[in-house]
């Protein structure tokens, strides 16, 4: 009976890994969506408007797939 119970317990483990790396993950990307993305306002009276504060170079996507930010000029006036 216990030999059973081991077996049984021994198959589950690579998939308690692989959903626990899974959520570990998606909860590590959300804190980073509201952490650093420039839409988020977690302090509305210092900073209303952060997306203002971002300069044209600078990159707040995840991942940008052929686009080169140090390349890019202003093209939006200052507020």
């Amino acid at each position: 009976m216990r030999n059973l119970m081991y077996r049984f317990i021994c198959r589950l483990i690579p998939l308690f890994f692989f959903i626990g790396g899974g959520v570990t993950m998606s909860m590590l990307y959300l804190a980073r969506l509201g952490l650093r993305n420039p839409d988020v306002c977690w302090d509305r009276k210092n900073n209303p408007e952060p997306w203002n504060k971002l300069g044209p170079t600078d990159q707040y996507k995840f991942f940008a797939v052929n686009m080169d930010y140090s390349k890019l000029k202003k093209d939006r006036p200052d507020f």
